[in-house]
């Protein structure tokens, strides 16, 4: 019984139980009063904001169950820009005019409990109108549990579906229900958000996760009575806060901030009328985007006639920009676009029938169109190109912008994949090129915005790809994936894959650039799919036995897909067991590289990176730089989440000097998103090779034949892939490959047909006669460099958007003209030229404008309430020049003219404002500074006073802040001499003073000026620089500088000084001390008076008597002053450096190599150099060529007074009262001397400061030169001494430097230079030590170590820095290296230097005795066979350019040497204790060598006890034999090409051992039997008695617990049937096992074994030397 009873109370209370979900009950009408606002700007008060509002009372009645209508009275639009909140909202009355019809127009919608469903409005209710009807349903949108008062749930609400999070209670005192909902923007499972130009970037979910640029949140409070059918909403009130700033919003934000007020005021009777109108479903409570998508943020148009207006800009730029370019060009361009944007499709194509034959018109519409950014322009552009409208040079610069500012759609691709298809299109291989890879940025564009998108847009290009592989066209193939790689759709996987080795049967048949290729399209399917391109990356990294190169480009992709912990670990573990050097190189090198990594999104790879280095040996580090390396650098700062990281890597697959690929990439990380801004790859396969080796070999048949049956002998021989000569280029910008270029042998030979065929003289021609005839030419190019737009709905209903924009138009206007006399004939030769009188004039006018804008606010069509930050860039530089060039006479003169009007060359301009403006009332847009004037200047008092600070100013910001007053300096700078004056002025005001961070430091106004006017004096008509060459160059000179002019300066300072003396009491005293001391002191004898004096009297005796006394007086007294400084120096230079003790600063050097270096410090310079100018008998044996410069020099300061200057070149500014003004560099030559003399002077009268240099050769072996610059070049002086000679016994070079006083100025820059220098040295691991070498002197001294090296000592005042061994790129033309020259005498200079670089780089190996040192420095010992040759070292090219062939007589123990190479055969063999030389079996006499091949690419020398053989153009760049010792060297372009028992030459010591099935041998006496060429019968006359052959292992074996029988699968030399070995030796082979009862089929040759795996290493029986029978088959 009291189970029902408690039924029936819990059943009644169910009944009575209160519904808090809101209802609008049938037959009423409920009214309410609705105010909402949208404020954007920075969160402080007394600064700038700019918003809108709307108010207005809201009619709410029931039409159906469940069907409800909403009507608008009295609608009222306000905008807002001004200080906030002292200034008030202003009404948009006009607006609100124009827009009642649809604010009045009653919509219909769905609503049940508590949940707005479907929206329904005549077609008449723009999108716009309709969204501020979502914003008032999104109040009503409440989703109520009658079970749970706290809950959170995914609501959707106009914004899109977010967490919200609802706290209900209930005062039952008031019978009221208390409702708060929050909403968390920043987390909806579905965000209604529009990007625009953001599909090139990704998302950085580790920076987002460390800090954030946006965040928003919306909280929502209700009062609402209860009542039995549904709660009545009584006030409403939501507001929501979203921040932004490009940085961290940590660090300060920019916010808007929505509000809206819901008050209800009564229930009406009348019922919502709708319209007499259809009401379309128009979607439900979520934000519908409308036109704010074509609408720019940065101005608002009133279009009424949009194909009108759009002539009217195409007026004004094509008017406005051509002398140059206007500075708001930019904002009219935007403006175009946005004009196109709006336009319908047959308006832009009836403009462009107007407009296409106006060339200035054209240009701007086709730089427009491509910005329209929808599929009309790809469309328009297919049109117009395939009409035949446009030139392909048109076609390719607008087809290229449209494809990357397109918005991707499905039309969009079709269109471009229709033009990539299209004959017209795929006959330019430009033109195809651009569509081909343009329709996969497409695919992956559209993929970036549509996750889902279908497989349908790849599959053209997979049937591409099918049926290039089906009809073997390479090039077909590397584009279909290259568009693959740009689309990078998961579904193209496997269609790559089938390309790659290992998962496909048609790989192993492709070349190996496909196989590159395939793997880099796995980069941007990496981004979607990270997992399965690992899967794949890893397998191809393991394969060991793929190209190393491939395996290097695998595991660049497999460290782009973040790889984890287990894999890093997995690699690492790998590279312990890694053969390949280069392979072990690369990826170490990317490890440790990404161990320094700072960037938040590979944060992890970093620490895994971290442990794998240490699990891994620190040999790695060892390897050069010959080896692959993979670069990074980066840098990230996390509080302004920004940063910027850039990679390089350097892929060698055979240790040479050029890599075979080089990849640049650079990446930049900012407001949590990262794009890969430029790529850029190289690689340079072959090009070395085609440039240095001989491009055509002799087609000998016998010379093939010859090679070709050595190599049959060779057992499974396998010749390694010839290397195409090719190079190849791509560029990347934001992942998407935009352009390549493949440079092969046939596209050389066009480009050299083309440049030297009749077309490019004709072209020549064209140029020339038009440049002669005069030449006025502008262009402007306009472009839309950025636009990048997010927007999102608020919870008003009008869109917030965050816009950044830059476009900018550059301009140049160029005028030319030149005359000619004689006036040339018609049929005149361009070498007529050089024997006439050319005048030129050319004027130029470069000019840019460039605008960019960042956005934050309300963008309609209707109305644009928004914060602006406008940063405007202008500059223009114009010049005017006249040039005349006179060959016949050697005149050339340069005049600029000055340019009247223009002062302002440069300025930027950055300022942030609030805007408010409507449509209706464009005239009446208000623009509010965001830091107001009057608030800076009252703030940045000292003492700021209650009466003048501004009430809009809260208090706790003046108590804690004083803003600093506006940053604004000018500083300018005066060129008197040219009469130019240029000015900087910068102006600063920012909002840092609120907070400092970037955000606030960048809002406020920033300003440049860059002026140039003339300066103050007398006007300047121009200013001239003129150079005369020859006998014509001493009339040019206008400043004479000799020794009569010294004089008089000279006689008017010595009564000055009398003066002195006579006023200045110890005047005397002072001046004796003084010379003293600068006698004792290492000064130029040149600067005392007596010699002065000495100089100047024997200038003015005019008899032959007096001239040779003063001269040997002045010599006598020059050796008695000079004589005690020598001897001094010498004293004081041994002492100290004896006293000194040499500490390196190098710890790691060795004791040996200290003590080395200290030998080559303490060598002495031994000179070449031959005194040839003694001045006495006294000194004839000193040989100081101090003497004979000083006596040169002291017979004739000047050279003016003895010869004519050879060179006269006038600096001047002519000015209009003729004035002499500027600069003269006058050179004299006075060859009986061997002496240049340069002295550069002021050419005013009164400026005696002039630069004087002095050059003198006083040998072959010797130069000096003296510098002086100063009041009469006295002031200051240096000495530079080169002079040639021996250190030790090594060739030398010597440079000293010395000076007596310098300016301050260059001390500090010295001192700062000596410092860096000595810390690069320390860096670069260079020796030092600190000595005290000689004062006021520098000593280079650069010794030949060998002939690619050089030993350097550089001694400076303070220290001695020394490196020895310093590695050269050439080979220095001393010793060998010069002889090898001489045949080269005749040819030119790029010939030799060849010469010199490949010999430097080339890779030797060497033999002593039995000892074989190979190309990659490996030793072991070569037990060779008697009689029978060896392979050597050959080219394992199909090609077959050489071979060297080793065998070892069987009579006299001694070795013989065969070269194949081009048509000849050379012997080289000792006979009489000396080495002979054989060329096609005729023996040629050591008298008559050198032997020069007939192409000149061979010769043959003796070098020392042997013969030489250098033929680099063939890959051979020497091989040598004497009685000791043979040697061999490749060039650098065979290394990785060569085989036999030198090995491969690619620096893998690891996998030296190939034999010639490429097989790795496990030890040396294999390996070096398998390159014995075996004899064919014991008959044979060359008695090579042995052959290579499978041999039984004798011993019965056990595997895997069966009996087996085991073949070696190694070749074994073994004697022929019919002979016995006469001396063996035992050999470590590989077994091939089989059970014990099965057959070998050995009828199938070795071929069968040869290919088998090793199951076992076992010893076997080598036979080295064999006798055979009479008897013997």
């Amino acid at each position: 019984m009291r189970v029902l009873v408690l039924a029936l109370a819990v059943a009644l209370a169910a009944g009575f139980q209160v519904n808090f979900a809101p209802d609008f009950a049938a037959g009423k009408t409920y009214v309410y009063k609705y105010e909402a606002f949208l404020l954007g700007g920075l969160p402080e008060e007394g600064l700038a904001r700019a918003g809108v509002k709307v108010r207005s009372k809201v009619f709410i009645s029931a039409t159906a169950a469940g069907t409800f209508m909403l009507r608008l009275a009295d609608p009222e639009i306000f905008e807002y820009s001004g200080i906030w909140p002292k200034d008030a909202f202003i009404p948009a009355t006009k607006l609100t005019s124009a827009l009642a019809a649809q604010l009045l127009t009653p919509i219909k919608f769905e609503y049940a409990n508590g949940v707005v469903g479907k929206v329904f409005a005549p077609a008449g209710v723009s999108a716009t109108v309709l969204n501020i009807y979502r914003g008032i349903l999104n109040i009503f949108q409440l989703n109520i549990k009658k079970t749970q008062n706290v809950y959170e749930l995914q609501e959707p609400g106009a914004q899109g579906v977010c967490k919200t999070h609802y706290v209900i209670t209930e005062d039952a005192k008031a019978d009221r229900i208390m409702l708060a909902k929050t909403k968390d923007l920043n987390h909806c499972q579905e965000r209604i958000i529009k990007d625009i130009g953001l599909a090139y970037t990704g998302r950085c979910a580790e920076c987002e996760a460390r800090g954030k640029t946006m965040k928003g949140t919306a909280a929502f409070n209700y009062v609402m009575k209860p009542a039995a059918a549904g709660a009545l909403i009584l006030e409403a009130t939501s507001t929501e806060l979203i921040q932004f700033s490009p940085f961290n919003i940590l660090n300060g934000a920019a916010q808007m901030e929505a509000k809206q007020v819901l008050t209800f005021l009564e229930i009406a009777k009348s019922p919502v009328e709708p319209i007499r109108a259809e009401y379309l479903h128009r979607g439900s409570l979520q934000y519908e985007f409308g036109s704010e998508l074509l609408q720019t943020p940065i101005q608002l148009l009133r279009i009424s006639n949009a194909e009108a207006q759009i002539v009217e800009i195409l007026n004004h730029l094509v008017a406005f920009n051509v002398a140059k370019v206007h500075e708001d060009a930019p904002l009219k361009f935007i403006e175009l676009i946005q004009l196109l944007r709006v336009a319908r499709f047959e308006s832009i194509e009836a403009l462009w029938t107007q407009f296409k034959a106006r060339p200035s018109y054209r240009h701007w519409m086709l730089n427009a169109v491509p910005a329209i950014g929808t599929h009309a322009a790809v469309r328009f552009l297919k049109e117009k190109f395939l009409a035949g409208d446009l030139t392909v040079a048109e076609a390719a610069q607008a087809l290229l912008a449209s494809v990357h500012m397109v918005t991707a759609d499905q039309e969009a691709i079709k269109l471009v994949e229709g033009l990539a298809m299209n004959h017209k299109v795929q006959g330019n291989p430009v033109l195809r090129e651009i569509a081909m890879l343009g329709w996969g940025t497409l695919v992956a564009k559209y993929c970036a915005e549509y996750p889902a998108c279908p497989a349908e847009f790849v599959r053209p290009i997979h049937e591409l790809a099918v049926q290039a592989l089906a009809r073997g066209e390479v090039d077909e193939l590397i584009v279909a994936l290259k568009v693959l790689g740009n689309a990078g759709h998961p579904a193209s996987l496997k269609p790559i894959m089938k390309l790659l080795p290992g998962f496909g049967s048609a790989a192993a048949s492709l070349p190996h650039r496909v196989h590159i290729e395939a793997a880099l399209a796995l980069r941007n399917i990496a981004k979607r799919e990270p997992k399965m391109i690992q899967e794949i990356a890893v397998q191809l990294f393991m394969d060991k036995a793929l190209h190393a190169e491939l395996r290097m480009v695998a595991a660049l992709v497999l460290f782009e897909t973040k790889l984890p912990m287990g894999l890093v670990t997995a690699i690492a573990d790998a590279l312990l067991k890694e053969t390949n050097l280069q392979v072990s190189s690369f990826v170490y090198s990317y490890m440790k590289a990404m161990t320094k990594n700072t960037a938040p999104d590979f944060a992890s790879v970093a620490a895994a990176c971290n442990v794998a280095v240490k699990i891994l040996s620190p040999k790695f580090d060892r390897l050069s730089y010959r080896f692959s390396r993979a670069l990074y650098f980066d840098a990230y700062y996390n509080p302004w989440m920004m940063g910027a990281a850039a990679s390089a890597f350097y892929i060698n697959d055979a240790a040479t000097l050029f890599p075979k690929a080089v990849v640049a990439k650079a990446r930049t990380y900012l407001a949590g998103a990262y794009a890969d801004v430029l790529e850029l790859g190289v690689r340079t396969e072959g090009i070395q090779e085609a440039l240095l080796k001989i491009h055509e070999l002799p087609e000998n048949t016998d010379r093939i034949t010859k090679m070709k049956q050595v190599i049959k002998a060779l057992s499974e021989w396998r010749a390694h892939p010839s290397s195409q000569p090719l190079a190849s280029v791509y560029v990347k910008f934001f992942g998407q490959e935009i352009a390549f270029a493949n440079i092969d042998k046939a596209i050389v030979d066009q480009v050299i047909e083309l440049a030297s065929g009749p077309a490019v003289h004709t072209y020549g021609r064209m140029v020339l006669d038009a440049l002669l005839s005069g030449l006025a030419f502008h262009y402007a190019k306009p472009m839309l460099v950025a636009e990048v737009r997010r927007i999102l709905p608020t919870a008003v209903g009008l869109p917030m958007e965050l816009s950044f924009y830059t476009a900018g138009v550059a301009a140049a206007s160029v005028e030319f003209q030149a005359t000619v006399s004689p006036p040339l004939p018609e049929n005149y030769h361009a070498a007529q030229l050089l024997k006439s009188d050319i005048s030129l004039r050319a004027a130029i006018s470069p000019s840019v404008s460039m605008y960019t804008y960042a956005v934050m606010g309300v963008n309609t069509a209707f109305i644009q309430a928004a914060l602006v930050s406008r940063a405007r860039v202008y500059t223009i530089v114009p010049a005017s020049v006249e040039a005349r060039i006179d060959m016949v006479k050697g005149n050339f003169k340069l005049q600029f003219l000055p340019v009247q009007g223009i002062d302002k060359i440069a300025s930027a301009i950055v300022e942030t404002f609030a805007v408010a403006r409507n449509v209706e009332d464009l005239a009446a847009a208000k623009i509010t500074p965001m830091i107001p004037n009057e608030a800076a200047a009252q703030l940045s008092r000292e003492s700021a006073s209650s009466e003048i600070i501004p009430v809009d100013l809260p208090r706790k910001i003046i108590n804690k802040i004083k803003l600093p007053k506006a940053f604004e300096k000018k500083m300018c700078a005066a060129f008197e001499t040219f009469g130019i004056k240029a000015c900087t002025e910068i102006e600063s005001r920012n909002a840092a003073f609120i907070r400092d961070c970037p955000l606030y430091a960048m809002i406020g106004k920033h300003a440049v000026f860059v002026e140039v006017a003339p300066a103050a004096g007398p006007a300047i008509e121009r200013i001239e620089i003129e150079i005369q060459v020859g006998e014509k160059a001493v009339e040019k000179i206008i400043k004479v500088i000799n020794l009569s002019e010294e004089e008089e300066i000279l006689e008017d300072r010595n009564v000055l000084m009398k003066l002195k003396k006579i006023l200045v009491p110890g005047l005397n005293n002072r001046t004796a001390s003084s010379s003293s001391s600068s006698s004792r002191s290492l000064s130029s004898r040149s600067s005392s008076s007596q010699s002065l004096s000495s100089r100047s009297s024997s200038y003015r005796s005019s008899s032959s008597a007096s001239s040779l006394s003063s001269s040997s007086r002045r010599k006598s007294q020059m050796v008695d002053v000079v004589a005690p400084i020598s001897k001094t120096s010498k004293g004081l230079s041994s002492s100290s450096s004896s006293r000194s003790s040499l500490r390196s600063m190098s710890s790691s050097s060795s004791a040996s190599s200290s003590r080395s270096s200290q030998e080559l410090l303490k060598r002495k310079f031994t000179k070449n150099h031959i005194h040839q100018h003694a001045l006495s008998t006294a000194h004839a044996n000193s040989k100081s060529s101090a003497y004979s410069f000083e006596a040169i020099y002291s017979k004739a300061k000047y050279l003016a007074n003895a010869v004519n200057p050879a060179v006269t070149i006038l600096i001047r500014a002519v000015r209009a009262d003729h004035k002499v003004q500027g600069y003269q560099i006058a050179a004299y030559v006075d060859r009986s001397a061997a002496r240049v003399q340069v002295i550069f002077a002021n050419l005013a009268e009164s400026d005696h400061w002039r630069i004087c240099a002095d050059g003198i050769m006083l040998s072959s072996h010797k130069w000096m030169a003296k510098v002086a610059w100063g009041i009469e070049c006295k002031q200051y002086q240096t000495e530079i001494t080169a002079e040639t000679g021996l250190m030790g016994q090594e060739p030398a070079v010597r440079l000293k430097v010395s000076w007596d006083k310098l300016p301050k100025s260059m001390k500090k820059y010295a001192k700062q230079l000596s410092e860096y220098i000595s810390r690069i040295a320390s860096e670069a691991g260079v020796g030092q030590a600190k000595v005290k070498n000689i004062r006021n002197q520098i000593k280079l001294s650069v010794a030949v170590a060998s002939e690619t090296s050089l030993n350097v000592v550089l001694k400076t005042p303070k220290r001695t820095i020394y490196k020895l061994g310093l590695s050269l790129p050439v080979s220095l033309p001393f010793g060998d290296t010069a002889a090898e020259l001489e045949p080269l005498n005749q040819s030119s200079w790029p010939e030799k230097i060849a010469y010199m670089f490949t010999k430097a780089h080339a890779a030797e190996c060497a033999m002593i005795k039995d000892t074989v040192t190979t190309f990659n420095n490996r030793k072991y010992k070569n037990e060779m066979p008697h009689s029978c040759y060896q392979v050597l070292a050959q080219d394992c090219t199909p090609e077959l350019k050489f071979i060297v062939l080793l065998k070892r007589d069987q009579t006299q123990e001694q070795n013989q040497i065969n070269v194949k190479i081009a048509n000849i055969d050379v012997d080289m063999y000792p006979k009489d204790s000396a080495i002979m030389v054989k060329v096609n079996g005729v023996e040629i006499p050591i008298t008559n060598l050198p032997y020069q091949h007939p192409t000149g690419k061979i010769q043959i020398r003796q070098r020392g006890e042997g013969i030489a053989l250098h033929a680099p153009s063939h890959g051979l760049q020497e091989v040598y034999f004497d009685l000791n010792a043979l040697k061999v060297k490749v060039v650098d372009w065979m290394k990785g090409q060569t085989c036999g028992l030198c090995g491969k030459a690619d620096g893998e010591i690891r996998q030296e051992y190939r034999t010639p099935n490429t097989r790795l041998s496990k030890n040396a006496v294999s390996y070096t039997h398998s390159w014995v060429l075996p004899g064919k019968s014991c008959r044979d006359a060359s008695e090579c008695y042995m052959q290579l052959e499978s041999v039984k292992l004798e011993k019965q074996v056990t595997l895997h617990g069966q009996d087996s029988r085991c073949y070696s699968v190694e070749p074994v030399l073994r004697c022929l049937p019919g002979c016995m070995p006469v001396r063996t030796t035992t050999a470590t082979v590989g077994y091939h096992c089989l059970p014990a009862d099965s057959n070998l089929n050995l009828s199938q040759g070795l071929s069968s074994i040869y290919e088998k795996s090793i199951d076992l290493q076992e010893t076997a029986e080598a036979h080295l030397a064999c006798r055979c029978t009479a008897q013997c088959a």
